[in-house]
């Protein structure tokens, strides 16, 4: 396969149309068209949807993923060769928020001190970041998924631990005799994707669907439920000292839901890759 109609590909799936993959390559359009055609000729499939944004079809994330992994490794024989810093690669890695928000900090502080590569931080829920290595779009991400994506490796992190919180004037027009009204009090939910509330609701056989609040920020949402918003599951390393500064009241004591973390990245003999996984594990260290 031609590297030059690999390259075209991995442009028009990053700029989202082939004008913009042409500023990035400093060729016309029609010459990234061109390439693309000739990819598919020679596969003998489609490998992009031409649309807005365009995007690759199943074939096309199989090249896609080949194409990240000979930039990356391309990209390090040039720094090796010439030793000019300004070759920079960019090294996209997936990351649910609330590890990004808690344990995941330190990596960043890491990739900082990187001179090889600038760090593309995708936020994606754990539960599906799995899905950005199979399409190419991450060498590596954070997932709660333990079966390895067809070419990775996955080691375990360990566990993040979430409670079950909520202000205590929120919690205090609740609570009944027989406990907490579960079906009424307003519940804080990080998106749709986001069933923690859910299952726990489920597990105490509460009746009817509270009222639900949408806040897509790991940040946004601990304020949320800090200021009364709603009740909601947080990370215990997220927590701090509100529990025992009376900031928020754990609901319920015998009640938590451990999220089992893992870091899956591509089997390639990279030595950006090697450290990122490296601050990954030592990052990890903080969790259960």
């Amino acid at each position: 396969m031609n590297f030059e109609h690999l390259r075209a590909l991995s442009a028009v799936v990053d700029e989202g149309t082939f004008e913009a993959a042409a500023d990035r390559l400093h060729i016309s359009p029609s010459a990234v068209s061109q390439r693309i055609k000739a990819l598919e000729s020679s596969v003998g499939q489609v490998v992009v949807r031409r649309a807005v944004p365009c995007t690759p079809t199943e074939a096309g994330a199989v090249l896609l993923r080949m194409a990240r992994q000979v930039e990356l490794l391309e990209g390090e024989a040039r720094f090796a060769l010439s030793g000019d810093t300004s070759l920079r690669t960019t090294t996209p890695v997936a990351v649910n928020a609330d590890s990004l928000a808690t344990w995941f900090v330190p990596v960043l502080s890491d990739a900082a001190g990187w001179t090889d590569s600038t760090l593309n931080l995708h936020v994606e829920d754990q539960d599906h970041s799995a899905r950005l290595l199979r399409q190419g779009d991450v060498i590596g991400a954070v997932t709660a998924d333990p079966a390895p994506v067809n070419g990775c490796r996955v080691e375990a992190l360990g566990a993040m631990r979430y409670l079950p919180v909520a202000a205590p004037g929120l919690h205090r027009r609740f609570v009944r005799e027989d406990g907490v009204d579960w079906a009424a009090m307003p519940v804080v939910q990080f998106n749709a994707k986001d069933d923690l509330q859910r299952r726990f609701l489920q597990a105490r056989g509460a009746d009817g669907l509270p009222p639900r609040h949408t806040v897509p920020s790991s940040e946004a949402f601990l304020a949320a439920v800090r200021a009364g918003l709603g009740w909601g599951m947080l990370p215990e390393l997220q927590l701090g000292t509100d529990l025992d500064d009376g900031t928020l009241v754990l609901l319920d004591a015998e009640s938590h839901r451990d999220v089992v973390l893992y870091w899956q990245a591509w089997k390639l003999d990279s030595q950006r890759l090697h450290r990122i996984s490296d601050a990954v594990r030592r990052a990890g260290r903080q969790l259960r």
